[in-house]
């Protein structure tokens, strides 16, 4: 009998030890276990639920910055699965319109949508705190850039593993020249869009430090959306020969879905404190905000990372 007692506590143990068990190169979780998350181009948005175990795609905040010796990213895998568009856009019928625009009547425009999902390491969790343990709840501005480069090297770019901070780097989302819309990370993670960067909003400046060896960023809580620029300014000049329409109609039908109102939405070169930022040249801000206007303002697009949260990035 007591041969049996401790086969059965020794079972028991190995048990706990097995589900206790979290991978030692990412955050503790604190939702608990879920299943493997699939990743990489789908174009239907079909109602679906998201798995969230896959640790590159877990919706979940992180609760604040931990700073590691030689912490590195270089053993964290690429996503090889599908992942579905309503992993960055919900549905329509399921998102809800602001207040503003309920009733609204909606321009009949349907831009193609892709999925190219960045590698892991350049892209983050959102966090609740900041490096120092204070809130971390700015309102979700918008920041628009241009790539410089062709769409094509922009992705290759970000889908290149970079386990060193300093090469990291992502937009959510790009607009090809045709109008197609390419989402690169889920508008609920932290994508490396403006590295040393402040927003001026109602409040005064915003800014959230995250990274001990790196300065206060808009990172935290912007969604990064960048246009791809015209084959005459893949350069370094003032200005080239600016977006097509179909571009500027993708960009008021993506940034409508994120409810954002228009006072906090900004580009690279404003909120850039370095000054060295020009993007996006050449972009036409009256035109696009007329275009805005026509969009209801929806919830599609959310930036709001899901708790409980992780203990840490």
């Amino acid at each position: 009998m007591r041969k049996f007692l401790q086969v059965f506590v020794i079972l028991a143990l190995g048990i706990a030890a097995l589900i206790l068990t979290v991978n030692s190169g990412d955050a503790q979780l604190v939702e608990g276990q879920k299943n493997r998350l699939p990743s990489f181009s789908i174009l239907s948005l079909q109602p679906q639920t998201v798995s969230d175990s896959s640790s590159a795609l877990s919706s979940a905040c992180a609760l604040k910055p931990i700073p590691r010796a030689n912490k590195s990213k270089s053993t964290v895998a690429a996503v090889r699965d599908p992942v579905p568009l309503s992993r960055f856009r919900q549905d329509p019928n399921l998102a809800d319109p602001t207040k503003e625009t309920l009733g609204k009547a909606t321009p009949k425009y349907n831009p193609r949508e892709e999925v190219a999902l960045a590698h892991p390491t350049n892209f983050g969790r959102r966090f609740v705190q900041d490096l120092y343990g204070k809130p971390a709840d700015n309102a979700a501005i918008v920041v628009l850039h241009e790539t410089v480069g062709s769409a094509q090297s922009t992705i290759g770019f970000f889908q290149t593993p970079h386990p060193n901070d300093n090469d990291q780097v992502s937009y959510h989302t790009l607009i090809t020249l045709d109008g197609t819309i390419v989402y690169l990370v889920p508008p609920d993670r932290r994508a490396f869009g403006a590295g040393n960067s402040v927003f001026v909003g109602e409040t005064g400046q915003e800014a959230v430090q995250t990274n001990p060896d790196f300065p206060p960023s808009v990172n935290n809580f912007a969604y990064h959306i960048s246009l791809v620029t015209p084959p005459d300014g893949r350069n370094n000049t003032n200005r080239h020969s600016g977006y097509t329409r179909a571009q500027y109609q993708s960009l008021a039908w993506l940034v409508a879905k994120t409810g954002v109102p228009e006072s906090r939405i900004t580009t690279h070169r404003t909120v850039d404190r370095s000054r060295q930022r020009k993007d996006p040249r050449s972009f036409d801000g009256e035109y696009f905000s007329r275009l805005l206007s026509f969009y209801p303002k929806t919830q599609e697009i959310s930036t709001q990372c899901s708790t409980p949260a992780v203990l840490e990035e």
